[in-house]
């Protein structure tokens, strides 16, 4: 399933002494939001789906990217999973609205109380070969921001400098991502470097506030910060919510537990039924269907409406 489409823009800054992209989701945002409502943290699940999409295109890379944050606060589990071509899917869970926290609660607050929350950045490639291995990495929580966090991963796994600004609320999910390129010049020759550019055009962008990001679109954005620099726009790529769930799946899943643990699920309530947790789409499987999962080159009915 898919709604509309938003863009994520790359650019050049300069001689190309700074790259950078930014990406606006809304209706794309919205579809996430419509199916977490009333969560604690909702609007830092959206800095981090707007915070992968630019971290997925920055890398090259062929496969998937997942950022997971496993909390010790509030908020029990966060998950932004980008796949190629733009599609992106994630999910929240969180304790009930009002459980100590608010939508001002601070980064730390939220996913790292108590000191042990984990942030997680996986790589599943596309296809294995030796240029494309899995990759897992633990993120340490450094900063109180998910921006700050991902900054200082940026730069211990890229040994890039990166700047990475955020924000979110209920309507779209914003983003704006400036990385130093190398000093070495390439075509254009050591002599060209503005070696001041880096400092500089930080600089503008710290005058970013929350509300200019929220309000102002991609375009606007960059005129504001950048009129007086040579900016060159590089392309632009959609950006979907899309989920990969299917009935499939869902009966692949069944047949991983056993046809025992199947069985003693129906027989105690009489169907076997399961929701998305991105989606939300729900499956049910009757004890006809169950029955059909374990015998080989029969597929699932279709789904019946929950």
């Amino acid at each position: 399933m898919s709604i509309g489409q938003d863009l994520l823009t790359r650019f050049l800054l300069g001689q190309g002494e700074v790259r950078g992209q930014i990406v606006r989701l809304s209706s794309q945002w919205q579809a996430v939001v419509s199916r977490h409502t009333a969560q604690p943290g909702l609007h830092r699940m959206g800095e981090l789906c707007a915070a992968a999409q630019l971290l997925a295109a920055s890398l090259k890379f062929d496969g998937n990217l997942i950022l997971q944050i496993h909390g010790d606060g509030p908020i029990r589990l966060m998950v932004v999973e980008c796949r190629p071509a733009g599609l992106f899917r994630a999910t929240l869970k969180a304790a009930p609205a009002g459980a100590g926290t608010d939508a001002q609660a601070s980064f730390s607050s939220l996913v790292n109380r108590n000191g042990q929350g984990r942030f997680v950045v996986t790589l599943e490639p596309a296809k294995h070969s030796a240029n494309q291995q899995p990759y897992q990495g633990i993120v340490p929580f450094e900063g109180d921001s998910v921006s700050s966090v991902l900054e200082h991963y940026m730069l211990r796994s890229e040994q890039v400098p990166s700047r990475l600004y955020l924000a979110a609320d209920d309507q779209c999910a914003v983003g704006l991502l400036l990385q130093k390129m190398p000093d070495s010049g390439g075509s254009l020759g050591t002599a060209r470097i503005d070696q001041d550019a880096w400092p500089r055009l930080q600089m503008l962008a710290d005058t970013l506030t929350r509300e200019e990001l929220l309000s102002e679109s991609p375009e606007r954005l960059l005129h504001k910060l950048f009129w007086q620099e040579n900016l060159q726009t590089l392309d632009e790529r959609p950006v979907r919510f899309a989920c990969t769930c299917s009935r499939e799946k869902v009966a692949a899943m069944l047949k991983m537990l056993g046809r025992e643990e199947v069985e003693s699920i129906l027989a105690e309530q009489g169907e076997v039924r399961t929701q998305c947790d991105y989606c939300n789409t729900g499956y049910r499987f009757d004890a006809v269907d169950a029955a059909a999962v374990f015998i080989e080159g029969v597929m699932p009915s279709p789904a019946r409406p929950d």
